[in-house]
């Protein structure tokens, strides 16, 4: 089975472009017509009087680079293939379109792809008499003393703070100047559970089972170490330590929590807690995330990055941008809590002896402990076995309460009230609450009802109006709704069992459910079996017909 959506491979980074630029939120974003494989989006609303800021680099790390072009970041990106560096041709055309007197900046993550073909586009464009600078992103920490370290997330920082001096019309120097000084002082680490999915490829790059892998590339490159687990909280700590160890004594924290592009928004969330929770947290101020920003297809993994924050600083990080794929930044805040209003006291009637209306509770309660194995099974047959227990609970629930003498027997109202109120707590599910409705209606109608029958016929609509079934169903109502029209009717209890019974019996041949869990069986699966809470409402009323 494939785990990558296209169609064909050989097409699918241009048709992700177009549809980029089409669905942009500020309509800003153009692709550049060139020669048939370059692939260039720049801004629509370009100034040339100012410094062009540039990025670019293999596709797969969206919305990194295209989701960046816009006021206040890029004025272009320049795309390669999946995880491959753009062409110096490519690059050249983007230096050539857009840029003006000042000149423009190159802002390259430091892989030898991007080195060499960025820096080659470079000096082919200081021969032509433009003038261009590079900065390479080195941010990531995971190899300490590698000579080489690599670009991560820390990469759209640099696009950010570019882009910010390049809009007020500061000088290429200036800009150069702001932003390697942020460079020198960011830092990312990532982790993984599993690598990504290439096109075409039905396996990632494997990690052993029940673990993870400390600062694996966003191009699925290995990483540093291998870690024993993939408990969330034991893996917040060690990025965390990672981070700290790096970073020494500096504060006023940035923390930039980025999804490599497989967890979750719950994971991310999640993650975002854990390390909130780590020593790390003390030094934030400031907090960009949780989301995808720097992406390595669908990795399932995360990065962090830090940066030392000042007022310049965060002010350039803090202005408004109009691009697809920045997150705002936002001061670290605490949990919240606000006082819930309680909710009102549910009056009930005080206990009362009958020994009539004792013994009809007695027995349906019996009925159901008695008949809780036979229901299970058949539960088993068409649903996930537990007809029979959660019936059986809520049974012995109401029985208890009948023998500590806690029932409204004597008042038929104030019984199905007080069920009502009281069945969901021991049954649980979506049973429990079914119960509830059709009672407290039942409670609700029985004042303006002829008899017990229609009042419980109209908790029985309650029940259906929210449950969303009907009789034909293949549910309890097909027992429940002849019962309650025989005892409406004024017929015979024998007569209103045997109703129910009938009821139960016609589940048999539905071939199809349209409720519960059986409404996922087919016509094969379902045949010839009676439903279970059919079945169970026809042993209640034959343990009454007497």
């Amino acid at each position: 089975m494939s785990h990558f959506f296209f169609n064909k491979k050989a097409t699918i980074v241009d048709q992700a472009i177009e549809g980029l630029i089409r669905t942009s939120p500020h309509q800003n974003l153009a692709r550049l017509n060139t020669v048939e494989g370059l692939r260039i989006v720049v801004r629509r609303d370009w100034d040339k009087s100012k410094v062009a800021i540039i990025s670019g680099g293999g596709s797969g790390h969206e919305p990194m680079h295209v989701g960046f072009v816009g006021k206040g970041m890029l004025t272009a990106a320049v795309c390669g293939d999946i995880f491959a560096s753009p062409g110096v041709d490519a690059i050249l055309h983007a230096i050539v379109t857009v840029s003006g007197k000042g000149g423009c900046l190159l802002v390259v993550k430091n892989y030898t792809g991007d080195r060499l073909n960025f820096g080659l586009a470079a000096e082919k464009a200081r021969a032509l008499g433009y003038k261009v600078e590079m900065i390479l992103v080195k941010d990531d920490i995971s190899l300490p003393k590698n000579p080489q370290p690599r670009g991560l997330a820390g990469t759209i920082l640099a696009h950010k703070v570019a882009g910010y001096h390049a809009e007020k019309g500061k000088s290429l120097k200036d800009i150069v100047e702001h932003t390697q000084q942020m460079l020198d002082n960011v830092a990312t680490i990532g982790v993984a559970l599993s690598s990504c999915h290439l096109p075409g490829s039905d396996e990632s790059e494997g990690i052993p089972k029940g673990k993870s892998e400390l600062g694996m590339g966003i191009h699925g490159e290995h990483g540093v170490a291998t870690l024993d687990t993939q408990n969330s909280s034991k893996i917040a700590k060690q990025l965390a330590k990672n981070l700290l160890s790096h970073i020494g004594d500096d504060d006023n924290l940035l923390l930039l929590i980025n999804n490599l592009g497989g967890l979750s928004v719950l994971e991310m969330a999640l993650a975002t807690q854990e390390v909130l929770r780590t020593p790390l947290a003390d030094r934030v101020s400031h907090i960009q995330g949780p989301g995808t920003l720097v992406s390595a297809l669908d990795m399932k993994g995360l990065s962090l990055t830090v940066l030392p924050l000042d007022n310049k600083l965060l002010t350039a990080l803090e202005a408004p941008v109009a691009v697809a794929g920045w997150l705002p930044i936002t001061p670290c805040q605490t949990l919240q809590w606000q006082e819930a209003e309680s909710l009102p006291e549910v009056e009930l009637a005080k206990p009362s002896q009958n020994t009539h209306a004792a013994q009809v509770v007695k027995q349906l309660c019996q009925a159901l402990i008695d008949n809780e194995d036979e229901l299970n099974k058949l539960d088993g047959q068409v649903g996930d076995g537990d007809t029979g227990s959660t019936l059986a609970t809520g049974a012995n629930f109401v029985l208890k309460a009948l023998k500590q003498k806690k029932l409204p027997l004597n008042d038929t109202q104030a019984l199905l009230h007080w069920l009502g109120e009281k069945i969901t707590t021991p049954m649980g599910g979506s049973g429990g609450v079914l119960l509830s409705l059709l009672f407290s209606a039942s409670a609700a109608a029985y004042p303006g009802a002829k008899n017990l029958g229609a009042s419980l016929s109209a908790g029985l609509q309650k029940m259906k109006d929210y449950g969303g079934a009907d009789q034909g169903d293949r549910t309890m109502i097909d027992a429940l709704q002849p019962a309650f029209e025989a005892m409406e009717a004024g017929k015979s209890w024998s007569a209103v069992s045997k109703a129910a019974t009938s009821g139960a019996e016609s589940t048999k041949k539905m071939e199809k459910a349209k409720a519960g869990r059986s409404s996922y069986l087919n016509a094969e699966s379902l045949k010839g079996h009676i439903d279970p809470g059919a079945c169970a409402v026809s042993k209640v009323f034959e343990s009454l017909k007497d």
